[in-house]
């Protein structure tokens, strides 16, 4: 029987999409889902209510818990992965916290930033464990990987771990749809091309009959800018930059230099930034979680309907050999030809029988092309942290990284970055 390992099967609400999505594969039928997570409760909750949606989908796969990590990827022919390293509390309140204390702001800080480099340090080696168990078990497994900061870890996956990763996420899956509604445009028949790297990926084309919608939608957007509204900062980097960001607003304010500044605090109003937008979330899920477990497991007739996730599009394109496009994290071996080709780029991709084939993209604009090495920068030296052990490439990460250094001083950075570590304390591992 071939198996889909599912790892942060925790995850309940997400396991449920992307497992009743499997289920809804005619290819998939057959395969047992592996569900793993460390935390016991969440692993039963997510196994109660897959094999209810089994029941109600009448699906022939079969869900099985494990709580030995190894058992659970023994023969997998993939495995999507979904973990987070130290959860809320206290890894997340102690990335946004510790830099208040500096005067340092941050909006989601799960990319870049201190908060993105210290939820890397900490996830890294949690992944090279995986890696090995997947060398050992499942050598020939694909992974795909949802788990941010989503750069950084697909690369390590790929790299350092050996194994055959490719990185997914919604923001460009959303990225055309965000933008039409956002400016009362109909998007039927669009056709559009994205590239660069994830959460900082571009726009580059967005036509309709072979016509160049850009001007168009530069219009509106200068338009809505006088106006006000919750897209602001990606506004203005379109109408600076010249190209639409696939990310949203909340996460791009703290990717740049230019507004989250305590000398320039009516910017954070203006751009309507949500600061510690991030706990925020985490907070309200928490509360909101009893109430939802509760509704999710009372029925015990769960249906669903496909969702819009890439994970069963791409397992049902291997399987069958029917080729799906997706846009996808993977590495730069010459797709992107002014980015380092250490770096992880987000392009498009053709899914098949062999696999997943990257598209070359060329050279992006120049401009865009230095927005995104000013993020690589931060992301390969947080790698070369991880991988040496050496606490200087902390410091270097953090003191490449736009937003901490318009913001604080070296002396300041190297004090937070100490204080980071110390505060982590056994989530991290030691650095020389």
């Amino acid at each position: 029987m071939s198996k889909i390992t599912f790892l942060g099967a925790g995850s309940t609400v997400f396991a449920k999409n992307v497992l009743g999505d499997v289920m809804l594969t005619e290819a998939l039928q057959g395969f047992e889902l592996a569900l793993y997570d460390i935390d016991a409760g969440r692993l039963k909750d997510s196994e109660q209510l897959l094999q209810s949606m089994k029941q109600t989908l009448g699906s022939s796969c079969t869900v099985k818990a494990y709580t030995d990590r190894k058992a659970a990827l023994r023969d997998a022919k993939y495995v999507i992965n979904a973990i987070q390293v130290g959860g809320y509390d206290p890894c997340t309140i102690t990335d946004f916290e510790i830099p208040k204390k500096y005067g340092l702001r941050q909006t989601i800080a799960d990319t870049l930033g201190v908060g993105g480099i210290f939820r890397n340090l900490r996830t890294i080696p949690v992944m090279l464990d995986f890696a090995q168990d997947i060398q050992e078990v499942c050598p020939d497994a694909w992974f795909l990987n949802y788990t941010n900061p989503m750069a950084v870890l697909t690369s390590v996956m790929n790299t350092v771990g050996g194994v055959r990763t490719v990185g997914l996420c919604h923001s460009v899956q959303k990225c055309v749809s965000e933008l039409f509604e956002a400016l009362d445009m109909d998007q039927t028949g669009v056709q559009s091309k994205i590239a660069g790297i994830n959460h900082m990926a571009w726009l580059l084309e967005v036509k309709k009959g072979g016509v160049d919608l850009y001007p168009e939608i530069k219009r509106r957007a200068a338009q809505k800018q006088k106006e006000g509204h919750d897209d602001s900062v990606r506004f203005e980097l379109m109408l600076r930059f010249g190209y639409y960001v696939t990310e949203s607003s909340e996460h791009n304010a703290e990717y740049h230099p230019y507004f989250i500044k305590r000398s320039y605090p009516e910017l954070i109003e203006r751009f309507r930034i949500p600061l510690d937008e991030y706990p925020r979330r985490c907070v309200n899920q928490i509360n909101g979680w009893a109430s939802m477990r509760e509704k999710l497991l009372a029925s015990g007739n769960i249906g669903h309907t496909r969702s819009h996730e890439y994970a069963s599009r791409i397992l049902d394109a291997m399987e069958t050999d029917k080729p799906y496009k997706i846009g996808g994290n993977v590495m730069n071996t010459g797709l992107i030809t002014n980015l380092p080709g250490e770096a992880c780029v987000e392009v498009p991709c053709l899914v098949d029988a062999s696999g997943v084939t990257p598209t070359y993209v060329g050279a992006l604009p120049p401009q865009l092309a230095a927005l995104n090495r000013t993020s690589i920068n931060t992301q390969l030296l947080t790698i070369e942290a991880a991988v040496t052990g050496r606490k200087e490439h902390i410091y270097h990460a953090a003191l490449l990284d736009p937003h901490t250094s318009a913001e604080l001083s070296i002396d300041d950075i190297v004090s937070l970055c100490d204080d980071l570590i110390e505060a982590h304390g056994s989530w991290l591992p030691a650095f020389k």
